[in-house]
């Protein structure tokens, strides 16, 4: 993987927007969002179980995954805030994942702000800036066979599928999406 810009605190400390909505990094004093949005029932069973039972459990997800990837690389896990009322709603991001050699994109939103177009939103915003910002020439999405609204938001972000694959710890099947 190359990167145009090589990642820098800057870059982990950046605050970008949408027309509905602010994204910025995810930080540890957003570890009871997390909690709340990690142990949701769709999240569990469409991105799995992270064994999250606490907000220090959250936490302490959130040093250990997410910011050492900001340092490491510049982009990683950001959340969605909505500009009209400062809702935090989800989150969207470009993950470097054991299993996969190209960097993919996920994102998670409360079950209350699905289907009004935000992960969309927020995840075209992402995908450009991991390209545009940090040079990435593709990124993968992976997603489980029945999460069809995943594969519709991946297909519109112009991913086509690839193959199914399997990651290393999750003994599901996924799907696997890429750019052209």
């Amino acid at each position: 993987m190359s990167l145009k810009n090589q990642p820098d605190q800057q870059n982990a400390d950046k605050f970008y927007e949408t027309e509905r909505l602010i994204i910025r990094p995810m930080s540890v004093e957003d570890g009871a969002f997390i909690l709340d949005l990690y142990n949701r029932p769709k999240f569990i069973k469409y991105i799995g179980d992270r064994n999250l039972k606490t907000v220090s459990d959250a936490e302490n997800y959130i040093r250990n995954r997410f910011l050492p990837q900001f340092e490491k690389l510049g982009f990683g896990n950001y959340l969605m805030i909505t500009k009209e009322g400062r809702h935090k709603i989800g989150g969207v991001g470009i993950f470097e994942r054991e299993g996969l050699d190209i960097v993919d994109i996920g994102f998670s939103l409360l079950d209350e702000f699905e289907g009004k177009g935000y992960a969309y939103e927020a995840a075209v915003k992402v995908k450009s800036i991991g390209m545009d910002d940090f040079g990435l020439q593709k990124i993968s999405a992976i997603t489980t066979k029945d999460n069809f609204s995943s594969q519709k938001l991946i297909g519109k972000l112009g991913l086509k599928f690839h193959k199914f694959v399997h990651i290393p710890g999750d003994p599901e099947e996924l799907m696997y999406y890429e750019t052209e």
